[in-house]
């Protein structure tokens, strides 16, 4: 399996518009995040998980030719603004795109894309099956997920378990019975959003410590801010199993 970070960055993206720090002003390339995404490839099978503004250009700079599905965590508009993007899988591979979320998401996404809902047949729109997803496992062609609940400040979220790999991004509380879950991952992807306290994210000390309760083999943080630092700096500063995610990182488990 195949796991490649789309994105990596928090809601505004890095660097932020008018910002004149040095993580924002940074040469490195790692410190040049788009909005948090996810895509999943097996031999058959290519599923994203979220779709933020930054869609478009993550498939393009992937060169992406082919998508059977998109997965959704929640439907805060960092995670679904992309979702019009679509349209080229649509038209140009002729097939409807598998799109999986729980009820209260899929109502935002019918108020924010209601032309691709309307019952007119409008060939502009994108070609969208939703499929409702809860707290069950589903498969996704050959891929095996599990969702993971967790909560952003009192938002319920999903993170899921792909095999060896969990995902997590949006997150501040993980009750106990879904770290049961987690354990056992070899890989463990958590959002660390900054060093100071968030009231909706975990900081980078709070993602450290759940990392420590899972032990996993390797550990990656993303839905990273500005405010965490440059990247080469902080990773210098984790333990050997833990390291910063950045767009474009590639994972084969």
């Amino acid at each position: 399996m195949k796991f490649t970070f789309l994105g990596t960055g928090t809601s505004q993206g890095v660097p932020v518009i008018t910002c004149t720090c040095e993580v924002c002003q940074s040469a490195d390339r790692k410190d040049n995040r788009t909005r948090t995404s996810l895509m999943i490839q097996s031999e058959t099978t290519t599923v994203v998980i979220d779709t933020g503004p930054d869609f478009r250009a993550q498939m393009l700079r992937e060169n992406v030719k082919d998508l059977d599905a998109v997965v959704f965590t929640h439907g805060h508009k960092d995670h679904v603004a992309g979702l019009d993007d679509i349209r080229p899988f649509n038209y140009l591979l002729g097939k409807t795109i598998d799109v999986y979320a729980e009820e209260r998401v899929q109502q935002i996404l019918k108020r924010e894309f209601s032309y691709a809902f309307e019952p007119q047949d409008y060939l502009g729109a994108p070609q969208i099956n939703l499929k409702t997803i809860d707290e069950m496992p589903f498969m996704i062609g050959d891929i095996p997920f599990t969702p993971i609940r967790v909560f952003h400040k009192e938002l319920p979220v999903l993170g899921f378990r792909v095999g060896d790999f969990t995902y997590i991004t949006d997150a501040n509380f993980i009750a106990e019975e879904e770290l049961e879950k987690i354990k056992g991952s070899k890989i463990l992807v958590l959002n660390a959003l900054r060093r100071e306290t968030h009231y909706s994210h975990f900081n980078l000390e709070q993602a450290i410590e759940i990392v420590n309760i899972i032990k996993p083999e390797q550990a990656y943080f993303t839905h990273i801010s500005h405010h965490l630092g440059l990247h080469e700096t902080v990773e210098k500063e984790l333990p050997s199993t833990m390291f910063l995610a950045y767009d474009g990182l590639v994972i084969n488990n």
